[in-house]
């Protein structure tokens, strides 16, 4: 099965449906990303703060495909910020990663109180997509603001801004702003893996009648629906796991189409509660960590 493209603001195509590795212990990241691989897909996303890149590079040698037919996205710490230290977190990355190449390379959060240290950041992405060592840039969890001054002050428009998004917590307006950017939304979380309190009790967004009525009349699983959901709207989806049976369930998406109705009644599930962290509240002091040369 072949996976529909999403083309890029540069013309380069990334996979509709990509493969993530986040909070996936290097130990069970080779088996993961090479189920995935096995399975079909070809976008796997890393980044410097899992701590998995080694293993997602060896991943890829071992599953025999060709570096081209592998899009490989990682993401700059915050820690490395600032123009040096960001060109040298791509060396460190590609290194990792057995690469000289990475397709997209992203800055992983904005720096609010720091924002001149992450422009310096998003110009050394610059100057290695100029040198041609990568192939697209890009961001992570800016919203509107962000994404203003970022733009006013740097000379490319990022490709991609990799967001929380799910039926929960839709970010409509950022959605938005992205959409008349000519960025593409990319969804982290894409099936509300964080759990979430809702109508008084904690639950989840594979347990929503909702959701799970609209499974039963496709004859799918609520997870498939949610990432037809994000795919049908026009966002790349990035789901994770590291059960080879979900792994494949995850990847069986494109046999289906969901009605006008059906997308509006899971928009409707929108409750407006971020999950993660809020993106105002990133600083070096709480979240700084040492990405490892090695």
């Amino acid at each position: 099965m072949s996976v529909p493209n999403f083309t890029l603001n540069n013309g380069v195509q990334v996979p509709a449906l990509g493969f993530g590795v986040y909070q996936t212990p290097p130990d069970q990241t080779i088996a993961a990303v090479g189920a995935a691989l096995e399975t079909g897909y070809r976008h796997i996303d890393t980044a410097a703060a899992y701590g998995n890149e080694r293993e997602v590079g060896e991943a890829i040698r071992r599953s025999g495909l060709s570096r081209e037919d592998v899009f490989i996205e990682t993401k700059v710490w915050i820690t490395d910020y600032g123009y040096d230290t960001t060109l040298h977190a791509f060396d460190k990355a590609a290194g990792k990663l057995g690469v000289d190449s990475i397709d997209l390379l992203i800055l992983h959060q904005a720096l609010p109180g720091e924002f001149d240290r992450t422009i310096e950041a998003y110009k050394a992405l610059e100057k290695l997509y100029y040198d041609g060592k990568v192939r697209a840039i890009g961001v992570s969890n800016f919203m509107p603001p962000h994404l203003d001054r970022l733009i006013a002050e740097t000379g490319v428009v990022p490709a991609v801004n990799q967001i929380e998004v799910h039926p929960y917590f839709r970010q409509t307006e950022l959605l938005k702003v992205d959409d008349q950017l000519g960025i593409l939304n990319q969804a982290w979380s894409p099936i509300g893996g964080i759990t979430f309190y809702r109508n008084g009790s904690h639950g989840s967004t594979l347990q929503d009648p909702v959701i799970a009525e609209i499974a039963g009349v496709h004859g799918k699983s609520p997870a498939q629906v949610m990432l037809r959901w994000h795919m049908q709207q026009g966002r790349q989806a990035i789901p994770k796991s590291v059960r080879p049976s979900r792994i494949a369930e995850n990847f069986h998406v494109f046999d289906f189409v969901l009605t006008a109705d059906q997308l509006a009644a899971v928009d409707a599930l929108d409750t407006g509660v971020r999950g993660g962290p809020e993106p105002e509240d990133i600083t070096r002091d709480k979240y700084g960590i040492e990405i490892s040369e090695a």
